[in-house]
């Protein structure tokens, strides 16, 4: 059976779960790797599209609405003394160089760029990115020099765009795997109490597949750009009945 059909099996029936726990590893392994890609294109999508529109918000603000300020030392340095916040459509612009400005408010937000005192940061696609300014030369930066600069990342993001998807898809199977071998160790237990013959590497392939049903949902959710309250309960509740499901439809062994 080959991973697409894999995969749409796993949506709906622990009978044929239960039948891949004899293949070979590599191909369950294969399978984690294609369901984390599949649960990430939303967030590619819209961490890509969020950075090419709010980069070109930043510098249009930067030309029209923004006071003047420079980067030194690793600080964002300015005459205003309260922060800004523009509101650009769907997009939002926070602008702060007294420090003032609560970073724990950005948990909650999306689309935003936010120039603070001494990091900024952009959030798309369920996202955070930060850049501290100690990465930046020890020569100032102007509003100008940061037109430029601005200018430079709008022309490399054919490169920095699939960096920084690669990034992301690294961390988000590290993750996965981590769930799985979770999972498959509540396994072992799941089958003691059924009375089945399994071990950690049957149950490890059975875990692999019964978070498929709840990934595809949440990852319905992020197209959609839902948030679900208490979703990693839900998660893993989903993932333990499926796999529950799945030990019960394996024959128990003859006495």
């Amino acid at each position: 059976m080959n991973i697409f059909k894999q995969l749409g099996k796993s949506l709906y029936s622990p009978k044929d779960i239960a039948t891949f726990r004899f293949q070979g590893i590599g191909k369950t392994i294969l399978y984690v790797f294609f369901l984390t890609l599949i649960s990430l294109l939303p967030s590619f999508y819209y961490l890509s599209s969020g950075l090419i529109n709010g980069i070109n918000e930043v510098r249009d603000s930067i030309k029209n609405e923004l006071p003047p300020f420079q980067i030194e030392n690793g600080e964002l340095q300015s005459e205003h003394e309260a922060p800004i916040i523009l509101n650009k459509g769907k997009f939002t612009i926070i602008f702060d160089s007294t420090g003032t400005y609560d970073t724990d408010l950005l948990k909650n937000s999306d689309k935003t760029i936010a120039i603070l005192k001494h990091d900024a940061y952009f959030i798309a696609g369920g996202q955070v990115q930060s850049l501290p300014y100690t990465m930046f030369s020890t020569i100032p930066l102007t509003n100008e020099d940061l037109l430029d600069l601005l200018a430079t990342v709008d022309s490399s993001f054919a490169v920095i765009i699939p960096l920084m998807a690669v990034v992301i898809f690294i961390f988000a199977s590290g993750m996965k795997f981590i769930e799985v071998s979770i999972l498959a160790l509540l396994g072992l237990f799941l089958k003691k109490i059924l009375h089945r013959n399994l071990h950690y590497r049957h149950t490890w392939r059975l875990a692999a597949y019964s978070v498929t049903l709840p990934t595809i949902f949440f990852t319905i959710m992020d197209c959609l750009q839902t948030t679900v309250p208490n979703g990693v309960l839900i998660n893993w509740f989903v993932a333990n009945i499926l796999l529950f499901l799945t030990i019960k439809e394996i024959p128990q062994p003859k006495k």
